[in-house]
């Protein structure tokens, strides 16, 4: 077992508008350089981070997290410059992107030169890199100066972590350290896109939308092999069961009658159900437990993991959820969802 480390840095969380605390980050700084793990939060998750040109700190991710070695990892890096440095070229389509959108909850796919370990790539001949907005992840890439490879900071196949406390109960005593920055903002991971091509490519829904990425571009298409499972994955979140809960999960959509309706039957069969839904929809609902998720849906990307990590096998039997409409980032939000429920959906016209 592994003694984790923790800095608490929520007095210098973002909306403080506070510098990280130098210590910490040098601290961290020297574990990462050193060829340990650590978890930092971004705007949009936890992410835990290893040296990304090192085959054995990267490896510790995977087992830390339990994850599959086919499934890429995403480099963070604090500058264009430092991006650059991890790819044979950076294409005019991605040049474009970073100046829209860097730093943000956006990932680039660009051929990969190599700098990368071939763990971080899965051995494709592509890398996803991303410049995190969040102060303390700028100020800990900064510091340590080394591309990060930084997946989310879970157990692999479990919700993302939103807060610190979602890192430390995944992985205390399986990484070197964690830093808490409080809770991010985002709370889904980020947009990735391919841009090797001239015509970017979504591979992964997040924040960043497919109308912003249109704007900006003029042209966006979505990968089909979003909805496959049969393939080695190009992205994060492509191939495997992600973000599942402890108990099952059905979404259901229609009316907080039919919600209601689906709920008695299974409370009638002995089950403790949970719901989540948005303030409106629960308001008008009956269940053993609830959690609310806003109504504007950028405020249901954020408390969504927090919401399915809320309800343990002690509490409920199976949770219901509400949809939400495909569009915005609300196209990230059932993706997680559907992904999370194994497509398990009840619904009617």
């Amino acid at each position: 077992m592994i003694e984790t480390k923790r800095w608490n840095l929520t007095s210098h969380a973002p909306s403080s508008g506070q510098e990280p605390a130098d210590q910490a980050v040098l601290d961290a700084s020297h574990m990462l350089q050193s060829g340990k793990t650590v978890a930092f939060p971004t705007e949009t998750v936890y992410g835990l981070g290893a040296d990304a040109t090192n085959e054995s700190a990267v490896q510790r991710i995977f087992t830390a997290k339990g994850r599959p070695a086919d499934n890429p990892l995403i480099a963070h890096v604090a500058t264009k410059d430092q991006l650059q440095n991890l790819v044979e070229e950076l294409t005019p389509l991605a040049d474009c992107l970073i100046e829209a959108f860097a730093p943000g909850p956006i990932t680039f796919v660009l051929r990969s030169n190599g700098v990368c370990a071939s763990n971080v790539t899965a051995g494709l001949s592509t890398v996803g890199i991303r410049m995190p907005a969040h102060p303390v992840a700028q100020r800990l890439l900064s510091t340590c100066d080394i591309p990060l490879a930084a997946p989310s900071a879970n157990t692999s196949g479990k919700p993302s972590p939103t807060r610190a406390d979602h890192v430390w109960a995944d992985l205390y005593g399986r990484i070197d350290g964690l830093i808490d920055g409080g809770k991010t903002g985002v709370g889904l991971e980020s947009t990735v896109v391919d841009c090797t091509g001239e015509i970017p490519v979504i591979l992964r829904p997040g924040a960043i939308t497919q109308d912003q990425i249109k704007a900006a571009w003029g042209s966006v298409m979505t990968d089909p092999a979003l909805v496959a499972t049969t393939s080695q994955p190009k992205a994060p979140g492509m191939k495997y069961t992600h973000y599942a809960p402890e108990v099952p999960l059905i979404l259901a959509s229609g009316t907080a009658d039919f919600l209601q309706k689906q709920i008695t039957a299974e409370q009638a069969q002995g089950k403790r159900v949970g719901l989540l839904a948005t303030d409106h929809t629960a308001k008008d609902i009956h269940a053993d437990r609830i959690y609310t998720l806003g109504d504007e849906l950028p405020v249901v990307a954020q408390r969504l993991y927090d919401g399915l990590r809320l309800f343990k096998k002690s509490d409920v039997d199976v949770i219901f959820c509400e949809t939400f409409p495909e569009e915005g980032i609300g196209l990230a939000i059932m993706n997680r969802l559907k992904k999370a429920a194994d497509d398990n959906m009840n619904g009617f016209s």
